[in-house]
């Protein structure tokens, strides 16, 4: 799981009331990141144990922060939702053209795993929780946003919408059976090209910008639109 998602989307978005400790908010983070990465590797049906261990605290530290899974899975979808939104709507603001807002979007989906923890996460979630609601409400809405503004612009083909977006990018996103997480990311990422490029009006160059920031490269680092390039790269 990439640091900034540690940094970015955990307690901020979800936590009401008084700010806790300092020590608290770390503790907090650790949990809703290791509950992603366990659930990724693992399932959902992972022990809350495991998920204590792998956060590095005790068991009684984690049921003090969510005192059930159930609790937990909320937590940790809304916060996901929210941030996912956030990118979306970061993206459409500060890329230099639609598409590559587009492009932008997919590949920080992928490359922080959210595409495939929302459909893990939404299996578990109420449905009819008000606040699930609004928040994936708003996702839709910047996903939607996205989509019309690149085929306005002439580049995005006109039979695509949001829910294809999404769709595509958990299948893809998906982690390959055996395969530690991490590991297949310079594939899924290459893949993930290869869907941009059949979904823009003007193939020959649909991957101009962001396919820049995710090829073979030797060292890690951030393309100009802060996507993060994947270290190990398929031909």
């Amino acid at each position: 799981m990439s640091e900034a998602m540690m940094v970015t989307w955990s307690v901020g978005n979800v936590r009401r009331g008084p700010r806790p400790r300092a020590d608290a908010l770390i503790n907090r983070e650790r949990i809703m990141v290791a509950t992603c990465e366990a659930f990724i590797e693992h399932g959902t049906s992972v022990s809350l144990d495991e998920i204590a261990r792998q956060a590095g605290i005790g068991n009684a530290t984690l049921y003090r922060h969510f005192p059930n899974r159930r609790e937990l899975i909320r937590t940790v979808a809304l916060a996901l939702l929210s941030h996912t939104t956030d990118q979306a709507e970061a993206a459409l603001a500060q890329e230099p053209t639609p598409f590559e807002a587009v492009q932008r979007f997919l590949h920080q989906a992928v490359d922080e795993h959210f595409a495939a923890l929302c459909p893990m996460l939404a299996d578990h979630a109420d449905v009819r929780d008000p606040e699930l609601v609004r928040t994936r409400s708003r996702l839709e809405t910047a996903v939607s946003n996205l989509v019309e503004a690149a085929q306005q612009s002439g580049r995005l083909r006109p039979d695509i919408n949001g829910a294809d977006l999404t769709a595509a990018v958990a299948q893809l996103a998906r982690p390959l059976p055996g395969v530690a997480l991490g590991e297949s990311d310079h594939l899924v990422h290459r893949h993930l090209e290869l869907l941009i490029g059949g979904l823009s009006v003007v193939p020959s160059d649909a991957v101009s910008h962001v396919a820049s920031c995710y090829r073979l490269s030797a060292h890690g680092g951030r393309g100009r639109c802060g996507c993060r390039r994947v270290r190990d790269g398929a031909g």
